[in-house]
């Protein structure tokens, strides 16, 4: 019951967000715009996403191998691909990272290195996303006329800046503390292997590398949804919006982003001068693009052993 009451918050969430987003929309101007769609363009789209979550499956496997719990560059993809299908279908990414752990567990890894990979790499990528954020903050802040804008710009980076150096810390706090309580003892573990990932002699440049092409993937996934268009929003606006906006869609409050991603896009784009209607546009194409990819992660979820292998039941803890 308390699952379907927080499944049904969270379709409400993103029918609200939506229909904020929406109702000042003249919807003749986004028609307009949708009848003009260059479907070749998506199709690009779809494609460079489809390259991104290799980019994220190649890093994946260096935290997992990490973690003890190794994978070939082609399980982390196969993997990715069918949690990006049930991040369309499930609450939030958090569906698709439970089957990604459900799924790298079965590999005889164990439950908590499934874990902590699973929850490393999310971090990871967040911390990568935020160090971004506010390397860009000096463009991204003149580009902002508004001053509520502006301010909204700062607490955001501050936020994610604050998460990011805060639990890269708790690596550093004394292990008897830390080990002494059980969630303590995980996300202390979970630290200590982030640290390894970002600071490593042998991997710091390669997750470097790779962090920063997701997240420009995703800028990239972003233009092609404008060009599709032919909205005049140019890339190097779009590099200084797109990062904030997925940093606020990561929030678990809906269902695969939608709503928090269409309303913060209007947001972001009437900020920077550009048309609302364009953000939301754009934003639903955006939307759009991961769907279609989830479907494919979808037939890569029927026709894969895994599905035939067992119910997929995600453990609520991690073993010890």
């Amino acid at each position: 019951m308390r699952a379907i009451l927080i499944l049904l918050l969270r379709i409400v969430v993103s029918l609200a967000l939506l229909y904020l987003a929406l109702r000042g929309i003249n919807f003749a101007a986004i028609g307009e715009r949708l009848s003009q769609i260059n479907i070749g363009w998506i199709v690009l789209a779809v494609g460079i996403t489809l390259f991104q979550i290799f980019i994220g499956a190649l890093r994946w496997r260096e935290i997992s191998a990490l973690c003890g719990a190794p994978l070939t560059d082609l399980q982390a993809f196969r993997y990715n691909m069918i949690g990006a299908f049930f991040n369309q279908t499930l609450p939030s990414s958090i569906g698709g990272d439970a089957v990604r752990l459900w799924l790298i567990g079965r590999t005889g890894a164990g439950w908590r290195a499934a874990s902590y990979s699973i929850l490393t790499d999310r971090a990871v990528g967040f911390i990568a996303l935020a160090l971004i954020i506010v390397a860009s903050l000096p463009w991204s802040y003149g580009m902002i006329a508004d001053d509520k804008g502006r301010l909204a710009l700062v607490l955001v980076d501050a936020a994610a800046l604050a998460a990011g150096v805060g639990f890269l810390t708790i690596g550093y706090l004394p292990a008897a503390w830390m080990k002494a309580w059980w969630p303590t003892r995980h996300v202390y573990a979970c630290s200590v292997i982030a640290r390894k990932v970002i600071l490593g002699r042998t991997t710091a440049a390669k997750i470097a590398v790779l962090s920063l092409s997701i997240h420009v993937l995703a800028v990239v996934i972003a233009w092609c949804a404008v060009r599709s268009i032919a909205a005049p929003a140019a890339f190097e606006q779009l590099f200084l919006l797109t990062p904030p906006i997925m940093l606020i869609t990561m929030l678990p409050i809906s269902i695969a982003g939608w709503g928090v991603r269409e309303a913060t896009m209007m947001v972001a784009f009437g900020y920077a001068g550009l048309a609302p209607a364009d953000g939301t546009v754009v934003s639903i194409l955006f939307g759009a693009v991961y769907f279609i990819v989830g479907g494919m992660g979808g037939l890569v979820w029927i026709l894969s052993a895994e599905k035939g292998a067992g119910s997929l039941t995600v453990p609520a803890t991690v073993e010890e």
